[in-house]
């Protein structure tokens, strides 16, 4: 396995090169959820939620694990419809014109062991019906400026563990829709290269707003990337506070994740997160 995980130094420059080749939709798309209640049978996953996510914002979800964070993530990307209430995503409220607004990002990168780097991250383009050359030529524009330049043909397996994740947000950000459903997009990293790449898509969203919702278990990681942040209890997920970001918003993740306002902001979402628990 190849272990080149260094970012580009020029992460602005190659975060602003993202729009563009790739068919980006640039219309906004809003989230509305109105009392909304899940189930699995007799399994009650989630309770008469509300939330509300402006187009452009960027919404974490945190919680205790199997409250019901995925789930909750699945139904806004129109991949489940809801047992109760109401989700509605740029207007849309069935499951088709959801799943249409949005580009889901699963737990793990999915990448196909059989095609290579730049076969998986213009997927969503052939899936489109674009032909091949031209779907590669899109993707290739922004290899380099995703720091993999030279690895347009590895396959995944040859592939370090940040890099299979920067392709396999590539293909989800390269699908072109408004709405970008995360879920736990680096969970599977080690600490310093989940550092890098936390600083790197904040760097990215910045430059190329999407409506984002971002499940993650690090508190700190949601506090960094989104807007506002809401603490969901233990399944049945209820939302038991909702925080905004500490502003001024730094860009460095160090001196984010270290400023005063926002360890406080930090230590009020672990005490809702105990609370949630109980």
């Amino acid at each position: 396995m190849r272990q080149d995980t260094k970012m580009p130094a020029e992460t602005e420059e190659f975060a602003g090169s993202i729009a563009s080749p790739a068919s980006v939709a640039d219309d906004g798309a809003a989230v509305s959820i109105r009392g909304l209640s899940h189930s699995y049978g007799e399994l009650e996953t989630i309770e008469r939620l509300d939330l509300e996510l402006p187009a452009h914002g960027v919404l974490g979800l945190v919680g205790p694990s199997g409250c019901g964070k995925s789930t909750l993530l699945e139904l806004i990307a129109g991949l489940q419809e809801p047992s109760r209430g109401e989700v509605e995503v740029g207007g849309a409220t069935a499951a088709r014109g959801r799943l249409a607004h949005c580009a889901f990002m699963p737990q793990r990168d999915l990448l196909l062991p059989w095609l290579s780097a730049i076969d998986n991250a213009a997927l969503a383009l052939r899936n489109r019906g674009i032909r091949r050359g031209d779907a590669r030529k899109q993707a290739a524009q922004l290899f380099e400026r995703f720091g993999l330049a030279g690895f347009e043909r590895a396959r995944p397996g040859e592939l370090s563990g940040g890099m299979r994740q920067r392709v396999a947000f590539l293909r989800t950000l390269i699908a072109g829709k408004p709405v970008l459903a995360l879920d736990e997009p680096f969970a599977s990293l080690d600490a310093i290269t989940r550092a890098e790449m936390q600083q790197w898509l904040a760097t990215a969203l910045s430059a190329d707003p999407r409506t984002t919702v971002l499940v993650s278990h690090d508190i700190e990681e949601a506090l960094y990337l989104c807007d506002s942040v809401v603490v969901l209890s233990a399944r049945p997920a209820r939302t038991i506070t909702q925080l905004s970001a500490p502003e001024p918003r730094a860009v460095g993740r160090d001196e984010a994740v270290t400023d005063p306002a926002f360890v406080t902001v930090r230590e009020h979402a672990m005490q809702a997160l105990r609370e949630g628990t109980r």
